[in-house]
This record gives C-alpha cells, structure tokens and sequence, in this order.
C-alpha cells in the first residue's frame, strides 16, 4: 500500500443531481479520511475534490464510479491537482 498524499478533482456526469450524490459522496469520503469537497455544476453534474493517500483516492473513485442509489453514473473524469494547502475537512459546497 502506498502513503503517498494526492488531491484529485473529479466530474461526475449522468443523473448525479436531486439523488442525494452530494451528502452521500461527503458520508463515504468520510468513512474513507478523505479531506475536500463536492459541489453541483450548472450543466448538471457533480464536482468533487478529494485529498489524502492515493490508494484510499482510488478506493473513492470506484465507489463515485456507482454512485449512491438512484443515480445513474455515466462518466467519471479525474485529475490529478497540486494544492498549496490540503484540505482538513470534507464539505458540501
């Protein structure tokens, strides 16, 4: 397993808004120790930071991948960012 810390920004696409994809991305993130925050978008998806070990960010990805019930996941983009600060918590924005 690699300690190696990274933030990851990533886009969610499909029926990602009004099927409670926010407050579940921020319960799992938690769950994980993941830092950051997740937003909707104005074209209807979902925008998400998450930072702390990459395997632990790659274990998140998948679950964002599924997405909570009532969503219907059609793309998942990621990229990698460099942040002066990491974040200390995870927020709904």
């Amino acid at each position: 397993m690699s300690d190696r810390y990274e933030a990851v920004r990533v886009r969610i696409t499909g029926r990602v808004q009004g099927v409670g994809f926010r407050i579940w991305t921020r319960d799992e993130a938690l769950r994980l120790g993941l830092t950051g925050w997740v937003r909707n978008e104005a074209e209807g998806s979902v925008a998400v930071l998450v930072a702390g070990p990459d395997n632990v960010i790659s274990a998140m990805i998948e679950r964002l991948r599924r997405g909570p019930a009532g969503a219907s996941v059609a793309g998942v983009e990621t990229d990698t960012v460099r942040l002066e600060k990491m974040p200390t918590d995870f927020r709904i924005t």
